[in-house]
């Protein structure tokens, strides 16, 4: 039997509000703000609220674009 390491993935599949603030270099009124206008989803995991990696590079590609 392998270990619970050797199944999770390496890479971070969400984010804590802070981290992904952290992550694209803006601030948490403005993560509220995104979320608002539907640009980025937040996701309630029990008492915590996470954003998955899919919708920050969602946001990036398109704000580059």
């Amino acid at each position: 039997m392998g270990t619970a390491a050797a199944t999770m993935p390496s890479e971070k599949l969400a984010y804590r509000i802070d981290e992904a603030c952290r992550a694209i270099g803006i601030g948490r009124s403005k993560l509220y703000e995104l979320n608002r206008e539907g640009k980025i989803k937040i996701v309630r995991l029990g008492g915590r609220s996470v954003v998955p990696v899919t919708e920050l590079r969602a946001l990036l590609e398109r704000e580059a674009a």
